[in-house]
């Protein structure tokens, strides 16, 4: 299968919608970000703050609720949406019920981030899904990949851009073909399941492979060692999420996704070390690597300090 080099070549044939200095937080793009669990609470931090450093103008987390207290204390930018939590500290499936309402409300909607695979969780996504209306942009991570195994293509109701973000193992699920065989041909097995359900795919690794519905691939390979560490799947679902919020393309997103987060990736190699930087390390980078590859770094003057003026800034209630 021929694919295109992801490089920064491509992306600045392809450039991210610039945000005008006048934008406020609505017109930046509104994020929810669904998962997480008692067992990994912290997830949805990663996700969250991925999208606001992306440049996402508001954040919602919902995840359960013994969780939402200290996550919203940790990320004071986000409002909390509590859900209740099964047995197994998972999402319960009834929280989809919960959710319908916030989602109407958004931009885009990333699902999974923290989850696990198991019977409860698989339950609440199907039922998420099975009764989504949702015009806006879709990022399907983690927990609710593995949960499409449940879930029949034909009853599928895409977005206007849905991005699927599996690992080889995540693959494995979602398509039911052995690792190995993944492994032997990650492009054409990306473009198969991007056809079939209609999204684009990027299909992570050392070497990464991005691909449209109609066959349109890229492959990016400037990753780094260090990136294979827990939560960074997590940065890198909420950095593409914040992307298709404040107007990227499904794949343009992605792309843009996965060369900023590996560019992070390969920064912190070079000043920490090539293994022992942490996922929440990338976050920070993400806004400046953003503007240097735009080419507006050196181009941003006093006139964001004259845009906040005209701003108003009303209470709680407004922030959502």
């Amino acid at each position: 299968m021929n694919c295109q080099q992801l490089d920064e070549a491509w992306l600045k044939r392809h450039p991210l919608p610039v945000i005008a200095q006048a934008a406020d937080k609505n017109s930046r793009g509104r994020v929810l970000v669904v998962g997480g669990a008692e067992f990994v609470p912290g997830a949805l931090r990663l996700t969250g703050e991925a999208a606001l450093r992306a440049g996402a103008g508001k954040l919602q987390m919902a995840t359960v609720r013994p969780s939402a207290l200290s996550l919203g204390v940790l990320v004071p930018e986000a409002a909390m949406i509590a859900l209740p939590a099964d047995d197994d500290g998972e999402i319960a499936p009834a929280a989809a019920e919960i959710l319908k309402d916030r989602i109407t409300t958004c931009d885009t909607l990333v699902l999974g981030p923290g989850m696990s695979s198991g019977k409860g969780a698989r339950t609440f996504v199907a039922n998420l899904l099975d009764s989504l209306d949702f015009p806006g942009s879709l990022i399907l991570d983690a927990a609710a990949l593995v949960s499409l195994r449940d879930f029949v293509p034909s009853r599928w109701r895409a977005s206007k851009d849905v991005i699927f973000t599996p690992h080889h193992g995540e693959m494995t699920a979602l398509s039911g073909l052995p690792i190995e065989e993944i492994k032997a041909r990650p492009a054409a097995i990306a473009a198969e399941m991007a056809a079939r359900w209609n999204a684009v795919i990027l299909l992570k690794g050392d070497i990464s492979y991005l691909v449209k519905p109609d066959g349109q691939c890229l492959v990016y390979e400037g990753g780094c060692v260090g990136l294979g560490t827990g939560g960074s799947g997590d940065v890198l679902a909420g950095l593409i999420g914040g992307l298709s919020s404040r107007g990227a393309t499904a794949f343009q997103a992605a792309a843009w996704g996965a060369w900023i987060h590996g560019k992070a990736g390969n920064i912190l190699a070079e000043t920490i070390g090539e293994v022992g930087f942490l996922a929440r390390e990338l976050l920070p980078l993400i806004p400046a690597i953003i503007e240097q590859t735009m080419g507006i770094r050196n181009q941003i003057t006093r006139t964001c300090a004259s845009a906040v003026e005209g701003v108003g800034f009303g209470g709680r209630g407004d922030e959502v």
